[in-house]
């Protein structure tokens, strides 16, 4: 359809676009265009950049268009579904939906590693790149860069307060950031023979764990930097390492293609979990709120065998996520849909749902007791690498080899 500009409007469009050829310089086009224009006298200071503010202002309402079909299709959808609108949905029953509500761009390389921080409107994120950043979640503005490692910063967690953050890397080296006054790194620990892959805090904060890719788990005292225990049975790359809310259990996951629980003080193996049939990438433990759901997803009667955990899921580059029940060794529900290697897994903190990140560039949002995908966002334009769920807000995060860092808003 043809658009019709009044005599006004065509006048001042001509003035705008004389006024951009001026200043950027193309005096034969300009002078032909005043020509043709019928266009005589000086032109008006009033037009200056003019053209350039209504393009920028047109490609931000194209933006802000894009984003309302967005929300307008997904309340579309749900209508057509007969799921719970905003309004009727608790809290324990939001999830993540698009479109993301910030992506956060800075880094040089693969993202690998994104956590929220547990007190402030904080998120952190770390890189191949050997820098780790700071991001308020709530604004998405940039607030510093850590640097220190030489090499990939695999991994980083905080401790319960936030007050320190610890980072392994690719350097062999692990570090430890005072995140409540200087930023600056107050230790660095050395001990392991290859790459650095994962740590982790115990829930006092007295002790760090960490997993490498020669083979080991060590515990490390925060108060002196010494390594007080290792932990030895994998027969390959030790993916991750987390510590269970307790912390008397340790979860490691390995290249050896098994999830093994390990007891934090004796370091001794307690069992070894088997049943996936490649990598596995990630575990995590489950909330205790989780009980319920993980119980009809396993299809015991409540009243009888209950399932009484802990809990684990743990995800894999045979593409699947397993939840196991700890206290026994049974595999009780496998989680299958997505179509590459699974990444990383985030509890919801209502325990009704779990998410995880994906090298097919989705996040996916399970509803645990009917071990189905509820949802799936096409998070990235490259494998998605991490995620994170806020423990009392209503944000997601999620990191890429694409180098970005996005926001999601849950509802």
């Amino acid at each position: 359809m043809k658009m019709v500009l009044s005599q006004r409007q065509r006048e001042e469009l001509n003035k705008a676009i004389a006024d951009y050829l001026g200043s950027n310089g193309y005096t034969d086009a300009l002078e032909a265009f005043k020509k043709e224009a019928d266009m005589t006298g000086e032109m008006d200071r009033k037009f200056g950049g003019l053209l350039e503010k209504k393009w920028t202002s047109v490609i931000r309402l194209q933006k802000k268009v894009m984003e309302l079909e967005s929300k307008l299709s997904e309340a579309q959808k749900e209508f057509i579904e007969g799921a719970p609108t905003r309004a009727k949905r608790t809290p324990a029953e939001w999830i993540p939906r698009p479109p993301e509500k910030f992506c956060l761009t800075g880094h040089r390389a693969t993202i690998t590693k994104v956590i929220f921080h547990p007190v402030f409107s904080l998120m952190v994120s770390s890189s191949e790149d050997a820098t780790i950043k700071v991001w308020d979640f709530e604004s998405g503005e940039y607030e510093r860069t850590l640097k220190g490692h030489t090499d990939s910063v695999q991994d980083i967690a905080f401790d319960h307060h936030g007050k320190l953050l610890v980072s392994c890397s690719a350097d062999m080296s692990i570090k430890l950031w005072d995140f409540n006054q200087t930023f600056e790194c107050v230790k660095t620990m050395h001990g392991h023979d290859h790459n650095v892959s994962s740590v982790a805090f115990s829930p006092s904060g007295d002790i760090v764990y960490s997993a490498s890719r020669d083979k080991t788990i060590k515990a490390w005292e925060v108060a002196t930097g010494y390594c007080i225990k290792t932990y030895k049975g994998h027969r390959e790359w030790v993916r991750m390492v987390r510590v269970s809310p307790d912390g008397t259990l340790l979860a490691s996951c390995s290249n050896d293609q098994t999830v093994r629980i390990w007891n934090a003080d004796t370091n001794e193996c307690k069992m070894e979990l088997r049943e996936h049939e490649h990598v596995v990438e990630c575990v995590s433990w489950a909330p205790e709120a989780s009980a319920a759901a993980i119980n009809e997803a396993a299809g015991t009667d409540n009243r009888r065998a209950n399932h009484i955990g802990p809990f684990l899921a743990s995800g894999s580059r045979d593409k699947s996520v397993k939840i196991w029940d700890v206290s026994t060794g049974q595999c009780l529900a496998t989680l299958v849909g997505h179509d590459n290697w699974v990444r990383g897994a985030a509890w919801h903190p209502g325990g009704r749902y779990l998410l995880t990140a994906s090298d097919d560039k989705t996040l996916r949002v399970w509803d645990v007791a009917h071990t189905r995908c509820l949802k799936t966002l096409y998070a990235h334009q490259h494998f998605a690498t991490s995620l994170d769920f806020h423990r009392s807000l209503p944000y997601v995060i999620s990191g890429s080899v694409d180098q970005s860092v996005k926001v999601w808003e849950c509802r």
